[in-house]
C-alpha cells in the first residue's frame, strides 16, 4: 500500500469504523452508549466529515475492545513482510497535533508492533481506558521530555529513557516544552 494522504486514511478510517458497528449489528445509538460520545459526533466519524482524535478514536477502540494500534491495522488491511518509511502510514490527530507513524507493516494475525510518535511541546492526550488489560508497553524516548501516568503513578522520561508498563485503565502523555519523539512497543 502506498503512502496515503490525511483525506484517504480519514475515508479508510471512517470506512472501517461503518464496518465494525454493523459487525457488532449495533445502532449509532447502542455505540453512542458504549463509547460515551454523541450520536451525532459518531454519525460524522462514520462519514468522513471530521477527522477522529486520539480521544475519541481511543473511546471507539475501548468500545470495540481493540487496541488503537490494533484498529490502525485493520484500516491499512494488507500485509506485506517489509514497509519502506514512505510507505508507513501517518496519523496527525486534528486536535493536539500528534503524529503517529505505523512502523510495523500491518498484519492483523500478528500482535506486536511498533510505532514512532511526535507529541508536540506541552500537548496532552489522554486514554480513559484499555481495550485489553495487561497491554504491555515500552517507550524509548528519542528526544525531548515527556510526562507519562499510568494508573494514576506520574513517570518523567528525558532523551534516552524507556519505560515499561502495561495498561489496565487510564493512562495519559504530556510532553515538556521541548515536546517528546519516542518509539512505541506494543506486545
Amino acid at each position: 500500500m502506498g503512502k496515503l494522504n490525511e483525506t484517504d486514511f480519514d475515508t479508510l478510517i471512517a470506512r472501517r469504523l461503518k464496518e465494525l458497528r454493523s459487525e457488532r449489528n449495533w445502532s449509532l445509538d447502542e455505540l453512542a452508549k458504549q463509547s460515551g460520545m454523541s450520536r451525532a459526533t459518531l454519525s460524522r466519524l462514520e462519514n468522513a466529515e471530521v477527522s477522529g482524535s486520539a480521544s475519541m478514536l481511543g473511546k471507539l477502540c475501548k468500545a470495540y475492545g481493540l487496541t488503537m494500534s490494533r484498529f490502525m491495522l485493520m484500516v491499512e488491511d494488507q500485509f506485506q513482510p517489509l514497509i519502506k518509511k514512505a510507505a508507513q502510514s501517518v496519523w496527525l490527530d486534528p486536535e493536539t497535533e500528534f503524529r503517529r507513524c505505523s512502523v510495523s507493516p500491518p498484519a492483523a494475525n500478528l500482535s506486536g508492533e511498533v510505532l514512532y510518535c511526535e507529541l508536540p511541546a506541552n500537548a496532552f492526550i489522554s486514554y480513559d481506558g484499555t481495550p485489553r488489560q495487561g497491554l504491555e508497553h515500552h517507550l524509548v524516548l528519542v528526544e525531548g521530555a515527556l510526562n507519562i501516568t499510568v494508573e494514576g503513578r506520574c513517570h518523567s522520561l528525558t532523551t534516552g529513557d524507556c519505560l515499561r508498563f502495561q495498561i489496565f485503565g487510564s493512562s495519559s502523555y504530556k510532553a515538556m516544552d521541548v515536546g517528546a519523539k519516542y518509539y512505541l512497543f506494543i506486545v
